[in-house]
């Protein structure tokens, strides 16, 4: 994890602005940045990617959101989820999810809705 103040940021900062496009409003950059500033959020540098996610306590369950995620996907899904996933399970997550643009489009087409976020669920075993 990194900061908003590193060197590290303001070379991965793109990829996260280009993946808030996705966010439909949700945020804004300054958003993001108040958040990792505050350690609600936790900003992940990779080589050719970068990550934001979020820690969630709920009753029952501490899940971590994949939040936002840009750059090259091969290495967020091969170096960085792994590493992410093992640094949650040591803090105690059991669950961790993202959201994105694809998935039951086609089965809820039907009933009005259209594509926004998907949920991706995966559960971390002990």
């Amino acid at each position: 994890m990194s900061s908003v103040e590193s060197a590290e940021w303001r070379r991965c900062k793109p990829w996260i602005e280009a993946a808030l496009a996705y966010a439909h409003g949700t945020h804004t950059i300054k958003d993001i940045e108040s958040g990792i500033a505050a350690g609600k959020f936790q900003f992940w540098p990779g080589r050719e990617c970068a990550a934001v996610t979020e820690i969630i306590v709920y009753p029952r369950l501490t899940a971590l959101n994949f939040f936002l995620l840009g750059g090259d996907l091969d290495e967020l899904l091969n170096d960085m989820e792994p590493a992410v996933c093992a640094w949650a399970k040591s803090i105690g997550v059991s669950r961790v999810f993202g959201v994105g643009r694809k998935g039951f489009e086609r089965v809820l087409k039907s009933k009005g809705y259209a594509p926004m976020w998907t949920y991706c669920s995966k559960e971390l075993s002990s």
